[in-house]
């Protein structure tokens, strides 16, 4: 938490004060067109514009950046991690799920109080991430780990009830990226006494959060009741996310980057550092909403500030990573005596034939028009086939290299929760995608497949710069990951709120889809599986030799930069080829790898092909389980197996380290 060697050559005054400029400037040039106006003769549209959208909206501004640095101060204050806030914690995710769900499902509850529905979803995610994080002593990096996952399932969960409900997508995707859109004065008149009143209580305990500065030993010595304080801490930045999320949606890395500029500089009590803060965050995105409004102009209400402020917060986690306390670790692997599982040979065999089974399933058993279960009628097989065969297959191919990816990943990096979509590769190759269905009218099956692996390969190549100074530890990695990964995400959900006709493809494409595959695509994802995986099964002394350590990488003859540059960019290039067809939230490159592991498949070439047996298998399973179990409706096969993969992590991250 010690900033001293890296900060501002101002104090927090000023940098407060140059920012509160920043943002006045820019506001007067929003408000003077109407101040210098002569009055209308009756209705004055620009007036009113100006008295219950403009003024309302830098408001409510003001209110939710000082809520949210609040919220990220306090949370970083009580658990001693610089990397705390609403966003990483995932309890803004929680929040916007739960509004989601009752506005889908349960209107009533919103009846009741939007505020209670959405404090009821950010202290179940609180309470999933902090039970996530007991098991590893509350560490930076198992905390923003939990978080992660617990953002990614309700963002599964969010996708699919948005798909599913189609008529209202463009409304919930634009308000849960946080839009600060006002046309009354009734949100921020009823937000300033809810946050006033949390940050009264919050101003109650800064006595007993300077005490914890003496470390808890110390802090508990002289009396103080940590588990009570952290308690009555986190349940005050769970109130204020919730009240801010209520209100205007998710507004991302708020909460981290207000309290790291307050202490780079120069707070250091934690009194200056929650005032600080507060003041910093309310200017901040005041500012952030301001430049967003002023520069994209009539698109200005089309762009959502949550998303603009995460592709400017992202970045900073990037920064903050040197200050972060790693601990490297070699990936043991390990079989199971005793155990039912067979190992080597019999356990690949088995792998194998579940995975045949599977495709047989797929290919042949299905929903009837009446809506009942019905295997093929062989009068109708070869136009049935044309459709299924595809998605079958593609399903396969991908769900392979996935896995594959995901065992050179965490060889490499010789971390267990390593894989293409934790990382941001998927999220990186989704960005390419995004970018050539935007820029090109009409872009073809080899210019999607060229953009997803330029995508994958830009984000690993600076997950490699950012990582290789630790010697590539595994918590830089994945923080690198996370936070290129926020930064993309953002950047599509900016685009895909433009209100372009193509964002609906893009939502889908997104979400896993296997709607859109035909022969040709299905043809030449498994082709490239089927090359690429080959050459993976190439490099296996290689994937062996790595978790050994660099030393004795090094002493063995293995050319240590250019086999990790070489085993990265294969996990890139297969990334890229199957999220084009299962999108980037699949989990399939997590589940593999640790199925074949606990199967007995250690070395590297048994357990690529048992991963790549295992992610096939489940990603096809996944697909057909999309495809009938919610009959007439269709759930892409990338939430379905987001939706059992978050949940496999979680019971991974509650093992002790």
């Amino acid at each position: 938490m010690n900033s001293r060697s890296v900060g501002f050559p101002f104090g927090p005054a000023s940098v407060t004060l140059t920012m509160a400029l920043l943002a006045a400037a820019i506001a007067w040039f929003q408000v003077a067109p109407a101040l210098e106006a002569a009055p209308a003769a009756g209705y004055d549209v620009t007036r009113m514009v100006l008295l219950y959208s403009t003024l309302p909206r830098m408001a409510t501004a003001l209110l939710a950046g000082s809520a949210l640095a609040l919220s990220g101060a306090l949370f970083q204050q009580v658990l001693r991690n610089p990397l705390a806030s609403p966003t990483t914690l995932g309890i803004s995710a929680g929040a916007n799920l739960a509004l989601a769900v009752a506005t889908l499902f349960a209107p009533a509850l919103l009846g009741l109080g939007r505020d209670l529905v959405a404090l009821a979803g950010s202290a179940i995610a609180a309470a999933l991430v902090f039970l996530l994080g007991v098991r590893r002593g509350f560490s930076p990096f198992s905390l923003v780990l939990s978080g992660l996952v617990i953002s990614l399932w309700c963002g599964a969960l969010s996708a699919i009830l948005m798909l599913l409900n189609e008529r209202y997508l463009v409304s919930l995707f634009i308000w849960g990226a946080g839009s600060l859109s006002q046309q009354s004065w009734s949100i921020p008149l009823s937000l300033a006494p809810k946050l006033a009143a949390v940050a009264i209580l919050s101003a109650l305990i800064i006595r007993p959060l300077s005490l914890l500065e003496l470390g808890e030993a110390g802090a508990s010595a002289l009396g103080l009741r940590i588990a009570q304080l952290r308690f009555v801490a986190v349940a005050a930045a769970v109130t204020l996310a919730a009240f801010v999320t209520s209100a205007v949606g998710v507004i991302g890395f708020i909460g981290l980057v207000a309290p790291t500029i307050a202490r780079l500089s120069g707070a250091r009590r934690p009194v200056e550092i929650l005032v600080w803060s507060s003041l910093m965050g309310g200017t901040l995105l005041w500012f952030a909403d301001g430049a967003v409004q002023y520069l994209a102009g009539a698109m200005a209400d089309f762009l959502p500030t949550g998303a603009v402020t995460a592709v400017f917060g992202s970045p900073l986690l990037l920064l903050l990573l040197p200050r972060l306390k790693t601990r490297h670790r070699v990936l043991q692997g390990r079989t199971r005596q005793g155990g039912r599982l067979a190992a080597g040979p019999k356990a690949l065999l088995l792998a194998l034939t579940a995975v045949a089974i599977i495709v047989l399933v797929g290919l042949f058993l299905g929903r009837a028009l009446d809506g009942g279960w019905a295997f093929l009628d062989p009068a109708a097989a070869g136009e049935i086939l044309m459709l299924r065969a595809p998605k079958v297959f593609a399903a396969l191919a991908s769900g392979a290299m996935l896995a594959v990816a995901g065992v050179i990943l965490q060889r490499l990096t010789g971390n267990e929760m390593a894989s293409p979509e934790v990382l941001g590769i998927s999220a990186g190759a989704t960005f390419g995608v995004t970018v050539a269905v935007f820029a090109l009218a009409a872009p073809d099956l080899a210019s999607q497949l060229g953009s997803a692996a330029l995508g994958a390969l830009i984000v690993l190549g600076i997950i490699f710069v950012f990582a290789a100074r630790s010697g590539l530890a595994p918590e830089r990695v994945l923080l690198a990951g996370i936070a290129l990964s926020a930064m993309v995400d953002a950047v599509v959900g900016i685009l895909s709120a433009s209100g372009d006709p193509r964002a609906m493809f893009l939502m889908r494409w997104m979400s896993g889809s296997t709607y859109n595959v035909d022969g040709v695509t299905a043809v030449t994802v498994s082709a490239a599986a089927a090359l690429l995986i080959a050459l993976a099964l190439s490099t296996r002394r290689w994937l062996d030799i790595l978790p050994l350590g660099p030393h004795a990488a090094t002493a063995l003859g293995l050319p240590l930069t250019r086999s990790r540059l070489a085993l990265f960019g294969l996990a890139g290039l297969m990334s890229a080829a199957a999220t084009l067809s299962v999108g980037p939230l699949s989990f399939i490159g997590l589940m593999g790898p640790h199925l074949a592991r606990e199967a007995g498949l250690v070395r590297a070439f048994p357990q690529m092909a048992g991963a790549a047996a295992i992610g096939g298998g489940l990603m096809v399973l996944a697909d057909w389980a999309g495809r009938t179990v919610v009959f007439p409706y269709q759930i892409p096969a990338g939430l379905v197996s987001a939706l059992v993969g978050a949940p496999f992590l979680m019971l991974m991250l509650r093992k002790k380290a």
